[in-house]
């Protein structure tokens, strides 16, 4: 194992500013910024930790927290992976302005979206953007200790050039046998033939990359509604999620006191609920956790279906009203859920739900 600072060792605090003496393109629009402190101090943080920066912008300053996407087995320097989304500001300012040589002031680290001290158990890190930012610093980190862990990571991304840090984590996973690395992505690069996995993150593509899944601690980190789609896919298939563990974008926290509750609508074993099926006349009563489809054959109406998976899409359906938690495979797209279409076989009623059927 790499040794850490001790505690009589001198290290970097938030009254020095950092010095910038890297600028690392990792994808369109997205820059590491390796930092030093100019005193020589070590730094001290945990895998999974962020940082407040100080920015001078126009008008400013500008503060915004990033995570620290190196592993704090090197102690040396830090850095930020930044991507500057189209009406970004500070993550914008630092690309096209920061530079080696420049200070900025700095404030943490701070966080509690880390491993545990002795970090021995299986973990899957799912992350899709640039929330693979805290995964890099803890899979580095896992690496560094010279220990074989048991980690599956899955990235997904729009596209293959915006897979942050793809070659570092394929070096590790080349000499790492206990990790297991998977992309997904959405789109393909022109002219780049990609052989990987495409479309949506979906239960099935889970189980077939981490069939365990229900052994491991999760840490997920992206964007809200990526991440409340882990979430609605982990209730579904029946994970303890006393071993979920998320890290927003906006809203990092400081403490376990300053944790939100996620407030997920997701079915309840015991609920009582009522399907009308308005073309049909019929109204059936149910318990939240049944599916439209499995109630519409209970109750001799015909609904078509196919795989029953949420995967082909032949069950969908037009909502007139009421609410159902629908956990598909990529049966359905966006534009379809918006204009009110479910998939019977994968939608559950929360209360009273209307259905053209």
């Amino acid at each position: 194992m790499i040794p850490l600072p001790r505690e009589d060792t001198p290290s970097w605090d938030d009254s020095e500013p950092l010095e910038c003496v890297m600028v690392i393109p990792e994808a369109p629009n997205v820059r590491t910024f390796a930092f030093r402190a100019p005193s020589g101090r070590w730094f001290r943080y945990k895998a999974g930790q962020f940082i407040t920066l100080e920015l001078p912008v126009p008008g400013g300053p500008l503060y915004r927290t990033y995570t620290i996407s190196t592993s704090p087995s090197r102690s040396l320097s830090i850095s930020v992976t930044v991507k500057a989304q189209p009406n970004s500001i500070g993550s914008r300012w630092m690309i096209d302005n920061l530079k080696p040589g420049d200070r900025i002031r700095a404030y943490g680290p701070a966080g509690i979206f880390t491993l545990p001290p002795q970090p021995d158990g299986k973990y899957l890190f799912i992350a899709a953007g640039s929330g693979v930012t805290p995964m890099m610093s803890m899979t580095g980190y896992l690496f560094d200790r010279g220990e074989q862990p048991d980690v599956t990571l899955i990235v997904c991304a729009r596209r293959p050039s915006e897979l942050i840090f793809r070659r570092r984590l394929e070096h590790m996973a080349e000499r790492m046998p206990g990790l297991k690395l998977h992309y997904v992505v959405s789109e393909e690069d022109p002219y780049d033939v990609w052989t990987g996995y495409r479309g949506r993150f979906n239960q099935l593509m889970l189980s077939i990359m981490a069939p365990d899944y229900l052994e491991r601690e999760v840490y997920c980190c992206g964007p809200e509604g990526f991440m409340q789609s882990v979430r609605e896919m982990l209730y579904s298939l029946g994970y303890d999620m006393e071993n979920y563990r998320q890290e927003s974008f906006h809203a990092p926290v400081e403490s376990e006191e300053e944790a939100p509750e996620i407030e997920d609508i997701v079915p309840q074993e015991e609920a009582k609920a009522e399907i009308v099926f308005a073309e049909s006349g019929h109204t059936a009563t149910c318990l939240e956790t049944d599916t439209i489809l499995a109630v519409a054959r209970n109750s001799g109406l015909v609904i078509p279906s196919g795989c029953t998976f949420g995967v082909c899409g032949t069950c969908k359906v037009k909502k007139r009203a009421g609410e159902v938690h629908m956990v598909h495979n990529g049966g359905i797209s966006e534009e379809d859920i918006e204009a009110g279409y479910i998939l019977a076989c994968c939608s559950n009623p929360i209360g009273r739900v209307e259905v053209e059927a």
